[in-house]
């Protein structure tokens, strides 16, 4: 396994440790709303991880996909002021790392053909 999938990998699992931890204990939602935010947090980046489980490449591959959506949702967070910002940050600078890992991945294999 190379180092920049596995550091996308590790970004990715990070993301998902931070969803729950972000919309249940530090923002948490609205009464009612917490089981569907839940559910639209962590869905696509387990989907992204089961997928990785069967290949490596391919997972990575769409969890960077998927991470477009959260590097989107942090930046909107960042810009309305709701407190706390530094999950809002977290989650913008993990779905960047994992773009940044494809990128480097592609180069490299670009460079070895």
């Amino acid at each position: 396994m190379s180092p920049a999938l596995r550091i996308a990998l590790a970004a990715l699992a990070a993301l998902l440790a931070l969803q729950p931890l972000w919309h249940a204990w530090l923002a948490p939602a609205r009464p009612g709303l917490l089981a569907p935010t839940l559910v639209l947090a962590i869905a696509p980046l387990l989907l992204s991880l089961w997928i990785a489980a069967r290949s490596l490449r391919r997972g990575v591959l769409v969890g960077g996909m998927v991470c477009l959506f959260y590097f989107s949702h942090g930046v909107a967070e960042l810009w309305s002021g709701t407190a706390p910002r530094w999950p809002a940050l977290a989650e913008t600078a993990l779905a960047l790392l994992v773009v940044f890992a494809l990128g480097w991945e592609v180069r490299a294999n670009k460079r070895a053909a």
